[in-house]
């Protein structure tokens, strides 16, 4: 290990995020913030190989190689980067269990992130041949675009370790940016619109139907579903994500009773071309305020939600301790009712063809109830998945039940589908 130094600055406003989520979790809940992966490796790859292009990649992005001094909950810093990280690679006997299970396993020992760097790998071999590299990450170092990232250049490493390219910047030099002039302004005009919008969002909520402190979480999978969302978004002449949220937001507003809803959506904050391939966490919710949520008319609730979105997502990059005080001097200001995030993914399986072509869109939904690996996050949560096999959607609810969340998610498949003129 590296020499430990001692020099420590401001978190970046996401990682500041996440660490206000992750605060108070009770030590058997620290494994939440984890997320794992199994990167496949291209046939006769040896241990030194994958050591080598790991090591590569961890040399790149200072968030790999940094630690945290937590000791002040409300004054979190994060080190600078250690130069070296731990080079050991440990291996583990294939024993039948489909490596992303196995990657999943180790998922849920925690990190200590004041001693540890965010991340471990493990070796899966079969009969002492390396088959694939077991990734697992803390979400405060990398969220999943730069999951994906850290995946395309450990492929290339593994041919080309010193053809990466030049080191791009950290979180701390995000974090900079982030507190100088103009970063300062930004968190005044994103703090302007939350107080803006909780002063105008009526308390609506999901009504409690399920056992108090109970979460459910269930993913409905459609091929049907794509090409209808990307009709729809072709009349509306918007984005298929502002589509499915339009389904969505219709769907709880109707449990909600109410024509006004306030919602959170997943910002992504990677816009600015400087920061779109630094490793760390920058994703944050936005709130954004839904008219007319109950109409019939998908398409126009769908322009209303891209035009709301696009507001949102401008104030992406926010200070969540402003927030929290400014919450707190409007003890009566309303929650948001629901959260959306929208992930589209290249790809899907073989056997399924693109939504164009779509030969299996007749076949019926499936509903797939999941025990959750985390309950850290809203009340309601939704997280939709495109891929070339079709639209899934995941969601994760408190208090609801089963029941009424395979209900809310039936209803939102079939509004899309009625909405495109589908059967």
């Amino acid at each position: 290990m590296g020499e430990r130094m001692t020099e420590a600055g401001p978190l970046s406003l996401g990682q500041l995020s996440v660490w206000h989520d992750i605060r108070d979790l009770p030590a058997h809940r620290r494994h939440e913030p984890n997320n794992a992966a199994a990167w496949p490796l291209p046939r006769g790859t040896d241990a030194a190989r994958v050591r080598t292009a790991l090591g590569a990649v961890a040399a790149r992005h200072p968030s790999l190689r940094t630690r945290y001094d937590l000791q002040d909950a409300d004054a979190p810093r994060q080190l600078t980067p250690d130069r070296d990280t731990d080079d050991t690679l440990p291996a583990v006997p294939d024993d039948g269990t489909a490596p992303d299970r196995r990657a999943a396993e180790l998922a849920h020992q925690p990190f200590d992130l004041g001693r540890q760097h965010g991340w471990r790998a493990r070796l899966l071999t079969r009969d002492g041949t390396p088959t694939h590299l077991l990734f697992v990450k803390h979400h405060i170092t990398a969220d999943a675009w730069a999951q994906e990232l850290l995946h395309r250049e450990f492929r290339q490493a593994l041919t080309d370790p010193d053809g990466l390219g030049p080191t791009p910047p950290g979180p701390a030099d995000l974090a900079a940016e982030q507190y100088g002039p103009a970063g300062l302004r930004r968190q005044a005009a994103a703090l302007d619109h939350w107080t803006q919008l909780l002063s105008h969002a009526p308390p609506a909520a999901l009504p409690h139907t399920g056992t108090a402190g109970g979460t459910v979480q269930a993913t409905l999978h459609s091929a049907a579903a794509r090409p209808a969302a990307h009709t729809l978004a072709e009349r509306a002449r918007v984005s298929v994500s502002s589509v499915v949220l339009a389904a969505y937001v219709r769907s709880v507003a109707r449990r909600c009773g109410t024509d006004t809803l306030l919602v959170q959506l997943m910002s992504a904050n990677r816009f600015a071309g400087r920061w779109k391939t630094v490793v760390t966490s920058m994703n944050q919710w936005v709130p954004a305020l839904v008219e007319q949520a109950r109409t019939d008319d998908l398409v126009t609730l769908a322009d209303a939600v891209h035009w709301s979105g696009l507001t949102a997502f401008r104030h992406g990059m926010h200070d969540v301790t402003a927030v929290a005080a400014l919450r707190a001097r409007t003890p009566g200001a309303a929650e948001p009712a629901c959260a959306f995030n929208y992930v589209a993914v290249p790809g899907g399986s073989p056997l399924d063809a693109p939504p164009q072509q779509g030969p299996r869109d007749g076949r019926p939904p499936t509903l797939t109830w999941e025990e959750p690996f985390t309950t850290i996050g809203p009340r309601c949560y939704a997280r939709a998945l495109e891929t070339d096999a079709g639209l899934s959607i995941r969601l994760t609810a408190k208090d609801l039940g089963r029941e009424q969340c395979a209900e809310l998610l039936r209803d939102l498949h079939d509004g899309l589908l009625t909405a495109a003129g589908r059967p």
